[in-house]
């Protein structure tokens, strides 16, 4: 009996992963090897960035609430807890576009928490 070689499914798996790492240099993206190391890293790493995104986003809107809620004399912390006193339930994403876009409501939330906070 001869010896089956995979022939077809083989190419084809190469041709997917070589498609994968088209942007790559060099053998990492000629050779089959290389470019399959070089995609399975790249998986890995888009994997890991993905939940990686969500904790950078979270200290981004964290980072402009603090600094727009300084502008009105209050920390952010204090901001958050009069928040909840004033039992006002804005997500930081919502509160980060506030304070960026919306200056005006932004300080009318703040004037909230500062009553709740006063209390």
């Amino acid at each position: 009996m001869p010896r089956a070689k995979g022939g077809f499914h083989t190419r084809r798996r190469h041709k997917k992963v070589l498609k994968l790492t088209k942007g790559q240099k060099g053998p990492r993206k000629l050779l089959f090897r290389r470019a399959n190391e070089a995609m399975m890293k790249s998986l890995w790493y888009a994997y890991r960035d993905r939940r990686d995104r969500k904790r950078d986003m979270r200290r981004l809107w964290i980072a402009r609430i603090n600094a727009a809620t300084r502008a009105h004399g209050l920390s952010y912390s204090r901001f958050i807890h009069g928040l909840k006193l004033a039992n006002i339930r804005l997500d930081r994403k919502v509160l980060a576009d506030m304070a960026v876009r919306d200056e005006k409501a932004f300080a009318q939330v703040v004037d909230l928490a500062k009553k709740a906070l006063e209390a």
